[in-house]
């Protein structure tokens, strides 16, 4: 596993870490041991980055992730730094709430969660793009800091825009993101402004909701409580969240371009996860995992040789044909 410069915190971490959306809510049903042990099967190979929300769930990721660090500190073993994110269980999504008196308590309710005295990032959950022109967001966030409930801060953002403007505040030492080959723009300016200011950059949704797995056909059923049966439409949360934002039969379509293009020996799981980080500004790639078998699969992806200059400008092209117009400039 490499490493990668996070920012400007110091930390050096594994470029492929663990998203643990799946695990905590709205992916279908999940198996709580087979949850445990995918956690730990990416530490033993060397992820060391993990990324959660209060809102996974009832902290329910959290609770899950203290359970693994409580049984690996048993072990001896070494402790990831653990990103959570907070924000989304506000009364509403309005820019005017995020204020210190409402974040204060989301912070201590994942300490509680998580079994910490600090939380080592804790980043602003995708609020209202007015809160990026609101400063006391930001000063809220300084002063959980400086009391030293969060050892640094960020923000996960749904559009180009607010990770640009949250690259104005100097406390801010993250930004994540959608990236992925069904969501290249920010490779047209933000990644190089973030490089340019030391911010690390997290990505996320990688593999487009599994559509960049390649395993999916215009058959393939989702369970109920699956984002990507209830949300294609954006019917609960921003749309951007599931398949990318891309039309599902479209989607399909632009994966059958991109099979033939997959190194031999790979999946098109690697190859999607080598793509991301062949952008040297990316600092980590969270894809996410529900048991130990796909965990592997992701932490492989970190050993393959890097995809040629011609593979790079083949996928450039299906995206600018098949995908540009129903995502670019919406996100």
């Amino acid at each position: 596993m490499q490493t990668r410069r996070f920012g400007r915190t110091g930390w050096s971490i594994s470029e492929i870490g663990f998203g643990t959306w799946p695990i905590g809510s709205a992916w279908g049903p999940v198996s709580e041991s087979e949850s445990i042990a995918a956690l730990h099967e990416a530490l033993n190979r060397g992820v060391d980055f993990i990324d959660t929300a209060d809102v996974y769930g009832d902290h329910t990721s959290e609770i899950l992730i203290a359970r693994m660090l409580k049984e690996r500190k048993s072990a001896g073993k070494s402790a990831p730094i653990v990103a959570t994110k907070i924000g989304r269980r506000l009364p509403a999504q309005q820019a005017a709430l995020f204020t210190y008196s409402n974040l204060a308590p989301c912070v201590e309710d994942c300490l509680k969660s998580l079994s910490v005295e600090a939380l080592d990032l804790v980043q602003l959950h995708c609020p209202p793009i007015e809160t990026y022109y609101r400063p006391e967001a930001f000063e809220a966030m300084d002063r959980l800091q400086r009391e030293g409930k969060i050892r640094f801060y960020g923000v996960s953002v749904e559009k180009v825009e607010e990770g640009l403007k949250a690259l104005e505040y100097p406390g801010v030492v993250s930004v994540q993101i959608v990236f992925n080959m069904f969501r290249q723009r920010p490779a047209d300016l933000f990644l190089e402004h973030a490089r340019a200011r030391q911010v690390a950059v997290i990505c996320r949704v990688p593999l487009a909701s599994g559509m960049l797995t390649g395993k999916f056909n215009p058959d393939t059923k989702f369970d109920p409580s699956d984002h990507r049966q209830f949300n294609r439409h954006g019917e609960a949360f921003d749309v951007g969240e599931t398949f990318a934002g891309v039309p599902y039969e479209e989607g399909l379509a632009a994966v059958e371009e991109i099979r033939p293009l997959v190194p031999a020996g790979a999946t098109m799981t690697q190859m999607a996860l080598r793509w991301v980080l062949m952008h040297d500004a990316v600092s980590v790639v969270i894809p996410g995992a529900k048991n130990p078998g796909q965990a592997r699969m992701n932490i492989e992806a970190a050993a393959r040789e890097p995809l040629s200059p011609e593979t790079m400008a083949r996928i450039r092209s299906i995206y600018e044909r098949r995908i540009k117009s129903a995502v670019h400039q919406r996100w």
